[in-house]
């Protein structure tokens, strides 16, 4: 069967990227190139939505595709948990009348660095201190990224039993932003693509788990594989770990 995409954001880098992967794949061709200019009409009749917007109008591009019945892989950044929340019950409300709904969030479709943050998810229950360092280049808009966000979301539910992370003065502004409890520095800069550090101190050591892209080609099997598993999909599912089986047990 030949999935049928639509591309939101399809102007951009990751858009552009999408658009050459589905191009060049025996089982998935282009449905709709919609921009900010586009309708959104234009998605309807795809077998999936990639979202890769804007955090301010990826919101209604989810919502649209959710009422219209087409599952969307969201890889627009900027989406916190208490927003997925929102779309969570509406793709709930959906299957509860009957219908088709299936929203993918991949903060980050590099499986590297899905590999870094179960790591550090697994990691996180032995070390009371940790920091995130997320590094992009400068046309990156929003901070802290999605896989900043997703990683100290996961660190932070990974030490519920164990107490929440030591950040000590975490009134100053140059301790980073807390996110679940994690600060979190951001750095947005000439010269970089991205990078992600997460440091984890105890007593008398650090652990360092870094992940560094270097290539957009980083992502192309992660977004292959999330617009081939979308169409069947159901529910909501965050982060690319959720649709691949890391070899990492439950701590992943």
């Amino acid at each position: 069967m030949t999935i049928r995409v639509a591309v939101a954001g399809a102007t951009g880098k990751m858009g552009r990227l999408a658009e050459r992967l589905i191009e060049g794949a025996d089982d998935l061709e282009p449905h709709a190139s919609l921009d900010s200019s586009t309708p959104l009409e234009g998605m309807r009749g795809a077998d999936v939505l990639f979202d890769v917007t804007s955090p301010a109008a990826s919101p209604d591009i989810v919502r649209y595709a959710v009422d219209a019945g087409i599952p969307v892989v969201v890889g627009t950044s900027g989406w916190t948990s208490e927003r997925i929340a929102g779309i969570r019950r509406l793709v709930t409300a959906e299957l509860e009348a009957g219908r088709r709904g299936a929203v993918l969030f991949v903060p980050n479709f590099s499986l590297g660095s899905v590999l870094g943050t179960a790591f550090a998810r697994i990691a996180a229950p032995f070390y009371a201190s940790i920091e995130i360092i997320e590094a992009h280049h400068a046309g990156k808009t929003d901070s802290p990224s999605g896989t900043a966000t997703r990683t100290a979301e996961l660190i932070g539910d990974a030490r519920r039993e164990a107490g929440p992370v030591a950040a000590p003065h975490a009134d100053q502004r140059a301790r980073g932003q807390l996110v679940a409890g994690v600060p979190v520095h951001s750095l947005r800069m000439d010269g970089l693509l991205a990078r992600q550090d997460v440091v984890l101190g105890g007593a008398g050591e650090t652990l360092t788990l870094t992940h560094t892209t270097l290539s957009e080609d980083s992502y192309a099997a992660g977004i292959l594989h999330a617009l081939r598993t979308a169409p069947t999909a159901e529910g909501v599912s965050v982060g690319l770990d959720a649709i691949l089986d890391l070899g990492l047990g439950t701590g992943a």
